[in-house]
C-alpha cells in the first residue's frame, strides 16, 4: 500500500549510489553516467564526502570496504586501517580521555590509500577525473545543509577551549563560510583542500605517503608534540583480504575479518537464524526482545574475543556456540552486559558510509571515518586537511585483555558488507555508529529479509542502540505498550525522539532482476541517485 510522506524508493537498471550527503552521491552517479565503474565512483564519492561532511570523513581517516568484483564472481575486503604508531607513547597512558584530541591522538591516513587501491585494482578511471567534482565543490562552496550546521556548530565551543587547535581549525571552517558562522544555507569554501585534491590527483598517493604532502604533516604533528613519523605513513599499504562470512536464510552475508569487528553483526544473525521472526509482530515485543538479547549477546562474545584467530573465529560462530547463546536468548532471563569494550563507553563515532553497484555487477560498501568529531582537531595548515583521532579508538586501559602494543592492528567497530545469493550480488549494506554499528546492521537487515520490507522503509523502520548494562535507547515510533513490555522483560529502556542518528545512517544498495534499488537513512542527509 502507498504510503504517503515517506521517501520514495529510488531505482535504475544503470547503476545506484548512496551516500551521506546528495552531493556525493551525485558524485558517485556521474561517474557511472560516464562509463566509469563502481571502483571509480567510490573514489569520487569519498572525495566528495570529504568536502561535504568534513567532521568525518576526510582522506586522512581510515576504514575498510567490502567489494563483489564481477569478473572474478567473488566477494573481496580491502583494509586501508593504520597499526599503532612506532613510537605511540603507551607507557604514558592510562585511559583513552588522554588521546580523544590532539596530536597524539593521530594515526597514519589510510583512506586516500584505501580509494586509490580500489581504483588500481579495478577502476577504469584516472584519479584527476574522480576527484574533478569535489575539487570544484571545495573550490566554489557549498551550501551548508541542517547537519552540516549542527556538526560544526556543535563542536565549536569544545574546539574554542583548546588553543593549539583552534586558530588553523577555525581558519578552515569558519572563516571559510560565508557571514563566518554555521547557518542553513551558508556557503562553505575549503580552497586549501581543492589544491590538495588536485595535487594528489596530479601525483597520486605518494605524495602523501613519503612525499611532500606526508611531509606536511609530520612537521605539524611534531609542532604539536605528536609521535607519528613517516615511516608510520610508509607502513601503511592496504591490504585485500578474504572477508569472513555466514549464511542467513539462503543469503550470504560477507563482512571483513579481524581486526574489523564486524563478526559481531554475523554471531547476531547466526543467532537469530534459530528464531522464526517471520512469524512474530513486526515491531512487536517478541520481534524487538529477541533482536536485542540476540545482539547484546553477540557484542559480550565480540569483547570476550577482540581479535580472534581464524580457527577461534570459526569456533566462536559454530553451531554448538551460536546455539547456546540461541538458549540464553530463550530462557527469558534478563540479559546484562557490556556492548562497547573494555574502557569506558566511546562517545558515538564520526563515521559514514556509502554503497555503489554498477551495471556490470560490481558493487561496493565502504564504511571509513576521522573517529571523533573533527577527527583529532588538528588541521594542517595550508593543506584543508584535518586529521583522524582513531588512537582514541585503541584501548590503552592497563590490565586489559585487549591493550594494544605499538605495531598492532588497528580494531575498527565497522560491518561494510556485500550479501549475495549463490555467486550473485544482491545487497550491499553499511552504516555509521561506533559500537552501534554493529547493532544498527542486523536490526535493519531483519527489517528487509525476514519481514520484507523494500530496503527504504527496512531502512527507515525503527530502531534502537544498546550501551554497557541494560541501557537501550528505542526510538519512540514503537508502540507504547510494546516499549512498556520491554520494560518488563529486562530492558532498562529509555524512549528516544522519534529519530535519532544514536542508531546510525545506514546506506545500502539492492540488486533484483537486473535492478538497482536504493536505500538512504533520513537520520542523516542520506540520498540515493541513480545512473
Amino acid at each position: 500500500m502507498l504510503q504517503h510522506g515517506k521517501r520514495p524508493t529510488i531505482a535504475s537498471r544503470h547503476g545506484m549510489v548512496a551516500a551521506a550527503h546528495p552531493l556525493a552521491a551525485a558524485a558517485g552517479a556521474r561517474i557511472l553516467a560516464n562509463g566509469g565503474n563502481a571502483f571509480d565512483a567510490a573514489a569520487a564519492t569519498a572525495a566528495m564526502l570529504n568536502v561535504v561532511e568534513p567532521y568525518m570523513s576526510g582522506l586522512a581517516g581510515m576504514g575498510m570496504a567490502t567489494c563483489y568484483v564481477a569478473r572474478e564472481k567473488r566477494v573481496r575486503s580491502l583494509n586501508f586501517m593504520a597499526r599503532i604508531p612506532r613510537a605511540f607513547p603507551l607507557d604514558r597512558l592510562e585511559r583513552r580521555e588522554q588521546v580523544l584530541r590532539g596530536p597524539v591522538a593521530v594515526g597514519a591516513p589510510g583512506n586516500l590509500a584505501g580509494w586509490c587501491e580500489m581504483v588500481s585494482s579495478y577502476g577504469t578511471r584516472k584519479l584527476p577525473e574522480l576527484f574533478a567534482p569535489a575539487i570544484a565543490v571545495a573550490r566554489d562552496g557549498f551550501g551548508l545543509l541542517e547537519f552540516n550546521v549542527e556538526e560544526i556548530a556543535g563542536v565549536t565551543p569544545e574546539l574554542r577551549g583548546r588553543d593549539a587547535l583552534y586558530p588553523e581549525w577555525s581558519k578552515t571552517y569558519l572563516d571559510g563560510i560565508s557571514g563566518g558562522r554555521p547557518a542553513l544555507g551558508a556557503v562553505l569554501r575549503q580552497p586549501d583542500l581543492a589544491r590538495t585534491l588536485e595535487a594528489l590527483g596530479n601525483e597520486g598517493p605518494k605524495l602523501l605517503y613519503g612525499g611532500a604532502l606526508g611531509a606536511k604533516i609530520i612537521a605539524r604533528l611534531a609542532e604539536l608534540g605528536g609521535t607519528l613519523t613517516m615511516e608510520d605513513l610508509l607502513d601503511l599499504k592496504p591490504e585485500w583480504i578474504d572477508p569472513v562470512a555466514v549464511d542467513y536464510r539462503g543469503r550470504t552475508v560477507h563482512v571483513p575479518p579481524p581486526p574489523c569487528e564486524g563478526f559481531q553483526y554475523l554471531l547476531t544473525l547466526r543467532i537469530l537464524e534459530g528464531f522464526d521472526l517471520a512469524k512474530m509482530a513486526r515491531n512487536g515485543t517478541e520481534h524487538i526482545d529477541t533482536v536485542l538479547r540476540a545482539i547484546r549477546l553477540a557484542a559480550g562474545v565480540r569483547i570476550a574475543n577482540s581479535q580472534p584467530s581464524a580457527q577461534k573465529l570459526a569456533e566462536l560462530l559454530s553451531d554448538g556456540a551460536v546455539e547456546a547463546l540461541r538458549a540464553r536468548v530463550r530462557d527469558g532471563k534478563p540479559v546484562t552486559g557490556p556492548t562497547e569494550q573494555w574502557t569506558p563507553p566511546a562517545s558515538e563515532g564520526h563515521t559514514t558510509s556509502f554503497s555503489i553497484g554498477d551495471r556490470d555487477g560490481n558493487m561496493v560498501c565502504v564504511t571509513q571515518s576521522l573517529g571523533s568529531v573533527f577527527g583529532s582537531g588538528v588541521v594542517v595548515p595550508g593543506t584543508g586537511l584535518c586529521m583522524n583521532n582513531f588512537l582514541y579508538w585503541a584501548d590503552v586501559t592497563p590490565g586489559s585483555p585487549n591493550r594494544v602494543e605499538r605495531g598492532d592492528a588497528m580494531p575498527i567497530c565497522v560491518a561494510p558488507s556485500i550479501v549475495t545469493e549463490g555467486d550473485r550480488p544482491v545487497l550491499a549494506l553499511g552504516t555509521p555508529g561506533s559500537y552501534g554499528i554493529l547493532q544498527t546492521q542486523p536490526q535493519a537487515f531483519v527489517q528487509y529479509v525476514d519481514f520484507g520490507l523494500p530496503l527504504q522503509q527496512a531502512i527507515e523502520a525503527p530502531r534502537a542502540r544498546l550501551t554497557d548494562g541494560r541501557a537501550v535507547l528505542l526510538e519512540s515510533r514503537v508502540d507504547a505498550d510494546v516499549r512498556a513490555a520491554l520494560r518488563t522483560r529486562g530492558h532498562d529502556l529509555s524512549d528516544g525522539p522519534d529519530w535519532t542518528m544514536k542508531v546510525g545512517g545506514m546506506q545500502g544498495v539492492a540488486l533484483k532482476d537486473g535492478t538497482y534499488t536504493g536505500g538512504c537513512d533520513p537520520r542523516r542527509d542520506g540520498y540515493c541517485v541513480p545512473a
